[in-house]
Parts: C-alpha cells; structure tokens; sequence
C-alpha cells in the first residue's frame, strides 16, 4: 500500500534536518514494491515493539516491518500560492502525497538565520496554512466555474460537486481549510475528488534544538499563542529534536538511551513521529509469524478480512475461506501458534470481520 507524508515548512526550520535523520531507518526496498528511488522520498520502518516481540517468539529467520513514505517537500515561502519561491512546483508535490507533516521551528538561534526574525511557531503556522488555503481557494474556484458550466445538463454526479464546491469554497474563504467543512457522505467522496491541500490530513512537527531557546521552555507569549491554537483546533502534533535525532542516528543502538539523558532530551522524536504518521494516514498492522519470516502488514483502519488478505496475496481476498486470528498478546501468552490452538483461543473469522491493529492471521483459500 503506497501512502506518502510530504514533510514541508518554511525555510531553516530543520527540515532537512529530519528528513535526513528519518531516511536513517529507511527499509530495504526490495521489500516493498510500491518504493521509489527518488532521492527526496524515504520508505522508513514503522517501529513496532509488538513485531519485534513475535518474531523472538518464532525465532524468525527475517523481519518486515510495516513502512511509510516520507516525501522531502521544497521549503515554503509566503506568496507560494501566487507562484513565489518555487510557487505551484512546491504546491504540486504536496497535491501528490496523502498527508502533511508541517515542520515547526521551536527554538531561537542567532546561527541559524529565520526567514522572518525570531521564531514564532503560531505565526509560521499561519503561512504555511494561509497558502495552503489560498491554492485551494484558486484551484475550487476555477473547477466551480468549469462545474456550474457543464452541470446545466442535469448531471447529478455534476451537481453534487457544484453544491460540494460551493460549501468547501465558503470555508476557504473565511481563510480555514477544506478538511474543516461539515459534509455528508457523497459530498466528502466528491471532495476526494478535487484532492485539495488542505483536505489532507496535517501533523505539526514541533522542532525543539537542544540547547537553545526553546519557545515551550521560555514559557512566554509565543508558546501559549502556538498552545491556543493547538488547543482549540483539536490538532495532531509531536515534538522533535530533528538536530539530536540526526545525530543519534548515527549512535549504536545500546548507546542513544544514555546519549539523550545526557543531552536532556526525552522520548524517542523520530519514532514517535513515523508512529503519528501511520495513524495520520489512518493505517493499522496486521501481522504473520512465523520461522521464515514475521511480518507487520498495512491496510485501512476498517478493512475487512478479504480484503486484508489480499495485501499478502490476491488469492486470500479472491478465494478467501476464513482467517484463523488471535490478538499479538494472547499469541505471545500462549508461547506458539499450536499451544494457542490448544487453548482454543485462535478464533475462525468470516468475510465480514474487521481485522483489528495487532491480529495476527492465518488465511486458508481454496
């Protein structure tokens, strides 16, 4: 399954800095077919303690984990939608992936120059979304035209989009983007179809530096601006130290816990940001085990079991019997897949179950 993050930001808001220290964990390629070698798009491993865990339990020859794309966006700069900076060629790779991690500057730092002074993480916001939200404005407000036109036939495919179109540009131009507008279900399958920036699902990655001013740390007027916000529009986030983590990626595994306690910096950033991508994109993990190979594989939140088998092979979904599923947990619990059976805790799914984060399956077909 092919999704993709476009990380963008303004100039000097490290996100180079990240996107370098995320393609550190990028996965062989040869594993996912979808995988492109363009050198600004990452395939990094979703970390999953719970894979990890199965294949010690199976003894596993390999390991897969599930993956996303990183797609590393040009920087941003106001006026971007009325053609400045890189314009519409910047507007266009974030129109081609299927979310948007928006990097954040977090600290103040006389070495590394912003492009508008000092550091103000509401500000920043605001442009990056206020261009966003202008391109979407231009874009609607051009198919409405060519709509209304081609609609005086009575095509109700056609007018469902006009009366979509009209409801998402009344929105845009209160300066709020499309993913804000109340729809119902065929008019949000038409506003699919538009495929507007700010229709994309967004994550803000707030980028700290450690040992510089950290606007959250400082505690002042910047932080409770950029904390109202992140409040009242109920938004995804994560903090990151994108300078840390690109230098930690280059640590030993055993090594990085000591090195970020010294440094003062908790958590793990780049995980807890590929964690937060997958659930932006809506992605769950389902997962075989076995001696060959364990194995996390990604599909749809409320994707029934047909179709979650067609994922390891099309034969699961065309020819599909029944999937024999058991929770990660209670398969662990039991030591083996046969002393789960025993137990009679390995449940036989039909075509209408809904395969849930951390199942573990077997699928039998004809």
């Amino acid at each position: 399954m092919s999704l993709s993050i476009g990380i963008v930001g303004l100039p000097n808001v490290g996100k180079s800095t990240l996107f370098s220290a995320l393609t550190k964990k990028s996965v062989l390629i040869a594993n996912y077919p979808f995988a492109t070698i363009d050198p600004s798009v990452g395939v990094v491993a979703v970390p999953d303690d719970r894979l990890d865990r199965l294949a010690q339990m199976s003894n596993s020859v390999k390991t897969v984990p599930a993956a996303v794309e990183f797609v590393d966006i040009a920087g941003l700069v106001k006026g971007a939608s009325e053609g400045e900076g890189l314009g519409n060629k910047f507007l266009q790779n974030i129109r081609e992936t299927d979310a948007i991690a928006e990097v954040v500057r977090m600290f103040d730092d006389e070495d590394i120059h912003h492009v508008h002074g000092e550091a103000d993480p509401a500000r920043d916001i605001d442009i990056i979304d206020l261009e966003l939200v202008l391109a979407d404005l231009e874009s609607a407000q051009k198919r409405l035209e060519r709509v209304e036109r081609d609609s005086k036939g009575g095509d109700k495919e056609l007018l469902l989009e006009r009366d979509t179109l009209k409801k998402v540009i009344s929105v845009l131009e209160a300066g709020k983007p499309a993913r804000t507008v109340s729809l119902e279900e065929k008019e949000r399958e038409a506003a699919k179809k538009l495929h507007l920036l700010t229709m994309k699902p967004i994550l803000y990655v707030l980028n700290r530096k450690s040992g510089a001013v950290n606007v959250d740390a400082e505690g002042g007027e910047r932080w409770h601006h950029l904390r109202r916000f992140l409040e009242e529009s109920g938004a995804q986030y994560v903090f990151v130290d994108a300078g840390v983590e690109h230098d930690l990626s280059e640590v030993h595994d055993d090594e990085r816990a000591q090195f970020r306690r010294e440094l003062g910096v908790e958590g793990n950033g780049i995980d807890d940001l590929i964690r937060a991508g997958y659930s932006l994109l809506d992605l769950i993990s389902f997962f075989t085990t076995g001696q060959t190979e364990s194995r996390a594989w990604t599909i749809k939140r409320g994707t029934r079991a047909p179709e979650a088998g067609a994922a390891i092979h099309s034969d699961f979904r065309d020819k599909f019997i029944r999937a024999e599923t058991i929770r990660w947990d209670k398969l662990l619990e039991a030591g083996s897949r046969a002393a789960a059976r025993d137990k009679g805790w390995i449940r036989a799914e039909g075509k209408e179950y809904i395969v849930q984060d951390g199942d573990v399956i077997e699928f039998l077909h004809s």
